[in-house]
């Protein structure tokens, strides 16, 4: 009696993990969907940026020159200053991180979710051939072999366009840090000449 008692919960919790398995089918395939015309998106902004650094338009190096700049015009204090343009050359390293986790998204949730696509229809192809049903069998390996190729397929995609972004953020970063160094060191010049001539 109790070998029975312990064979009906096992079989209980086997029905609700499959009930639970069956409930996210459609919503990981959707997610899928979803995830391919993010990726699209973001491509669309990839390439446009692609055209402009391609024309020597670098859009983050442009803020931070412009924060730099409205920075210096504000302020009359050295050492104020050289905080503020720290934090601004901050600012557009976290701006540039937030682009590239933008992507890195795509990279750890794709193969995730095709995964999950390949699993969830395998379980209903299995149970489809149990009850002698091929033509659904058929359509289940079906959308989970798609699946798998179509999370895969967005991982690569994105890892691509991770590692381009990568590289810009850190030419970006050079630059913008250069350009504060060179705006501080013409203000300290422009102060002591003020200095000299008022003196």
């Amino acid at each position: 009696m109790p070998t029975l008692d312990i064979n009906t919960a096992v079989q209980l919790v086997e029905t609700f993990l499959y009930s639970i398995s069956t409930l996210l089918h459609l919503p990981v395939l959707a997610a899928i969907a979803v995830l391919v015309l993010y990726l699209l998106m973001y491509l669309g902004g990839f390439t446009r940026e692609w055209f402009e650094r391609r024309r020597g338009v670098r859009s983050l190096l442009v803020f931070a020159e412009a924060e730099m700049a409205a920075a210096i015009a504000a302020t009359d204090m050295p050492s104020v200053l050289d905080a503020r343009l720290e934090r601004i050359v901050q600012r557009a390293d976290a701006i540039g991180m937030r682009r590239l986790d933008a992507v890195r998204f795509v990279v750890r949730v794709g193969p995730a979710l095709g995964l999950m696509g390949t699993l969830i229809p395998m379980g209903i192809a299995l149970a489809g051939l149990a009850q002698g049903d091929l033509p659904n069998m058929a359509a289940s390996m079906t959308t989970a072999f798609t699946a798998t190729v179509v999370g895969l397929a967005c991982s690569v995609v994105a890892y691509g366009i991770a590692l381009v972004r990568e590289h810009w953020l850190r030419s970006d970063s050079t630059e913008i840090a250069y350009a504060a160094e060179t705006l501080l060191a013409r203000h300290s010049e422009s102060q002591k000449l003020t200095a000299v001539v008022e003196g």
